[in-house]
């Protein structure tokens, strides 16, 4: 399996702990926005970043129509782009906010969440072979990459502010990362969410410095089987 380097080269506990490895990633799908008001009728879209024009401008394609570009400001078939850069887009559906990447698969955003007991999840790699996902941390959103090479989820203490994550008091572990060593705290997710799958109890551990995804690590993977076939990753529940 293609893994990208860099973000992070090793983790480990270095007073007397297990080691946690945090070297190679593989990145996910995107799950719901929260569950619209009652009687509401919303639509969940999909949608692909394929392109941007500059700063202002990006090519988008939502629910297999054509590319359509769009000005920041625009909206189209109810999604409605906020910001640009060269890779990447923030686009807003029902309220809620979500970051595409250019070449990656496209993602569902909005609709209201099924009730979360799914059990199988299919991923479809990028250009650079990695599964990206616009994911949920205890019911609020986050952008997920898969990294098969970590222990645990890991994310930095930016995130973890925003995910309302009481960490201070969690147990101190030290990190080795690619910029040296850090110290970190071990905590306890609630809920981890994949499209219709949730996980509970997933280990994670919190970072002092930010950190652009949330690396899905072995905490979560290893309850499900995974199996990589033509760049698409499926994870089945054990």
């Amino acid at each position: 399996m293609r893994r990208a380097h860099g973000l992070l080269a090793a983790v480990a506990l270095l007073a007397n702990g297990p080691v946690l490895a945090q070297s190679g990633f593989v990145p996910i799908l995107a799950a719901p926005a929260s569950a619209p008001p009652a009687m509401q009728a919303v639509t969940s879209h999909r949608v692909a970043l394929t392109g941007s024009m500059g700063s202002r401008q990006a090519l988008l394609v939502i629910d297999g129509a054509a590319p359509r570009v769009l000005s920041v400001g625009e909206s189209w078939r109810g999604v409605r782009l906020l910001s640009v850069s060269s890779s990447e887009a923030v686009v807003e559906v029902d309220g809620e906010r979500h970051t595409l990447r250019v070449g990656a698969a496209a993602v569902s955003l909005g609709g209201a969440p099924s009730p979360g007991g799914g059990r199988v999840i299919k991923l479809s790699g990028d250009t650079n072979g990695h599964f990206m996902a616009n994911g949920q941390i205890n019911g609020k959103s986050v952008t997920l990459l898969v990294d098969t090479g970590a222990s645990l989820v890991s994310m930095g203490q930016p995130d973890a502010d925003r995910l309302g994550i009481a960490y201070r008091d969690a147990p101190r572990v030290g990190l080795r990362t690619a910029n040296g060593d850090v110290q970190a705290f071990r905590v306890m997710l609630n809920s981890v969410r994949v499209a219709d799958v949730d996980v509970y109890n997933v280990e994670a551990v919190i970072q002092p410095q930010p950190m652009p995804f949330v690396l899905l690590g072995n905490s979560f993977l290893k309850r499900f089987s995974l199996k990589l076939e033509n760049d698409v990753l499926t994870l089945e529940r054990r």
